[in-house]
């Protein structure tokens, strides 16, 4: 039985008995329920090939864009069935940053920023755009860098720097729920430890689901840990207590590199 902690407060999001499939019948996600808290960093751990970037993408109906993959059970934010939402509505509430950091090539710092709304066919004063850019570059810690070459290319920026003009971008939309797949994987130690703090300040307006592979970076800035094994999810709790006391011997094999 998969360990919860009683959770008193109202989730942000319900995951209710979600399975995944191709379309041979392989399960990549089988019957994943959790309650997301609002305003915490919840990590998602486990092996290569466990299910966990598959119910990431389910997050925000990423795997909709390829054939043959069908979803059972349901997501809700706050309390709206995601899957009978229109996707664009979806990805305004849910914004998602991938593992390589990957800024529209051809547009400046600037219009990296507002692209989603450039996208979505919003108008705005000039004047609107500018507050949402440095906003949002400010709220990533990146303005300060950036204010004086707002229109240069964004990939002439280094990768943490292209990192967080993803995030950036992500949160020019203020979405309620920010998914991270494996965020730092391709930066370097200073601009992961970046990132990390970034996330940290960032959760106390967004909630945020991570994927990663780095256990060390999980215990350092999660509140909330899910191990997922084989495609089912063996163990969700607090970090702290999932790290020092595992329910699961599962669990406890992968933290201590008995295999992963």
């Amino acid at each position: 039985m998969i360990n919860t902690k009683e959770n008193t407060t109202t989730p942000v999001m319900s995951i209710e008995d979600i399975s995944i499939s191709y379309g041979d019948d392989k399960y990549a996600v089988k019957h994943v329920s959790a309650e997301i808290e609002a305003h915490s960093i919840t990590a998602i751990m486990g092996p290569s090939g466990c299910g966990k970037t598959t119910l990431l993408r389910a997050i925000n109906r990423m795997h909709e864009l390829y054939p043959n993959i069908s979803t059972e059970g349901k997501i809700l934010l706050g309390g709206d069935n995601i899957y009978e939402m229109p996707t664009m509505n979806l990805r305004r509430k849910i914004g998602m940053v991938f593992q390589r950091p990957n800024p529209f090539p051809t547009l400046s710092i600037y219009d990296n920023v507002i692209a989603g709304y450039r996208l979505n066919g919003i108008r705005m004063k000039k004047q609107e755009r500018d507050e949402i850019v440095e906003k949002s570059l400010r709220d990533v810690a990146l303005w300060d860098e950036v204010k004086d070459t707002l229109h240069s290319k964004g990939n002439f920026l280094s990768g943490g720097q292209q990192q967080r003009l993803c995030l950036a971008r992500t949160i020019a939309f203020r979405p309620q729920v920010i998914l991270l797949d494996e965020p730092t994987s391709a930066l370097d130690p200073i601009s992961t430890s970046k990132i990390e703090d970034l996330l940290v300040e960032l959760k106390k307006d967004y909630t945020i689901i991570m994927v990663t592979h780095n256990m060390s970076q999980a215990a350092r800035i999660s509140d909330k840990s899910m191990f997922m094994y084989l495609g089912e999810l063996v163990e969700y709790d607090n970090t702290k207590k999932m790290f020092t006391t595992p329910t699961d011997p599962r669990t406890e094999a992968y933290l201590t590199g008995k295999f992963g």
